[in-house]
């Protein structure tokens, strides 16, 4: 792995752990083990750096999210096999927590993959809720775009809940209601 690169994974996972605040240049470049010089001749600063690992792992989260929806099953099937990936639940999503950052939040730029990353996802699951109406598995009133906007709002608030308890239990008692909420018609 080249240096770019140490350095773009390098920030991903402090974004991750400590969040943009807390991820300083000098930070990045000890975890990367690349100098200071490296890391500039690669990227203009640390704004720069940071959009370019935001960028990737909302890359990342899409892919990994569309390999398990458009995965073959029912629409239920899906939602649920979504739901129920594994995940590290207590880390939280890596892409949700950018939300929580001050700085982040205030740039156009920073903030921009982040919400196009919510905002596919979003529209992703309402296709496939819509999908489930359309099969009779779903009751036919429901509004997928409600629908979708409610699973997206469990899952990251299913982190939330099991970071500040320090179980999964809690994520996964939010998943499991929301399934048997959805749960098809018969």
């Amino acid at each position: 792995m080249g240096t770019e690169e140490r350095l773009i994974e390098s920030t991903r996972e402090l974004l991750w752990e400590r969040g943009y605040v807390g991820t300083s240049p000098k930070a990045i470049q000890q975890h990367a083990g690349a100098g200071q010089g490296s890391m500039y001749h690669h990227f203009k600063g640390k704004p720069d750096l940071a959009l370019a690992a935001i960028r990737r792992t909302a890359e990342e989260m899409r892919a990994t999210a569309e390999g398990v929806l458009s995965a073959p099953g029912s629409p239920y099937e899906r939602i649920e096999a979504y739901l129920r990936r594994e995940r590290d639940v207590l880390r939280g999503c890596p892409v949700g927590r950018l939300t929580m950052d001050p700085e982040v939040i205030a740039s156009d730029e920073l903030r921009a993959p982040v919400d196009e990353t919510l905002d596919w996802l979003r529209e992703r699951l309402a296709g496939i809720v819509e999908e489930g109406k359309e099969q009779g598995q779903f009751a036919p009133t429901l509004d997928a775009e409600e629908i979708a906007a409610t699973i997206l709002a469990t899952v990251q608030g299913g982190y939330v809940l099991a970071r500040a308890s320090g179980s999964p239990a809690a994520f996964d008692t939010g998943v499991r209601g929301l399934l048997a909420l959805l749960a098809p018609l018969r």
